[in-house]
């Protein structure tokens, strides 16, 4: 998509890349500020995908701590942590090229 905004392209990489650090905060705020105003349609998608990743990582945590009662959950931590971090990082590279991006393994709960 080569008719972004700078600007959008680069809120949308910290929308991104937020989520290694502050999960899910940031995306709700940029989505909630932008999803109204149709000339940021693009920045609106990005932050609401990056929204749902970053609720789907939260509800990934939440099990693997359960599962930590059996012993297994721990197993999931590194997974987890390192998914988070790979994934939000081609996120925010394609994000920061004009590029819509859509993660793989996200539950969509957020339309």
């Amino acid at each position: 998509m080569n008719d972004v905004q700078a600007e959008d392209k680069t809120l949308a990489l910290i929308t991104h890349l937020s989520g290694i650090i502050a999960g899910f905060i940031v995306p709700l705020i940029i989505w909630l500020i932008n999803k109204d105003k149709a000339d940021k349609s693009w920045l609106t998608e990005q932050s609401k995908e990056a929204l749902n990743f970053q609720i789907t990582v939260l509800l990934a945590w939440i099990v693997a701590v359960v599962l930590s009662f059996l012993l297994i959950g721990f197993l999931l931590y590194p997974v987890i942590l390192i998914g988070n971090i790979v994934f939000c990082i081609l996120a925010g590279i394609k994000a920061n090229n004009g590029e819509s991006y859509r993660y793989p393994v996200a539950i969509r709960l957020v339309s």
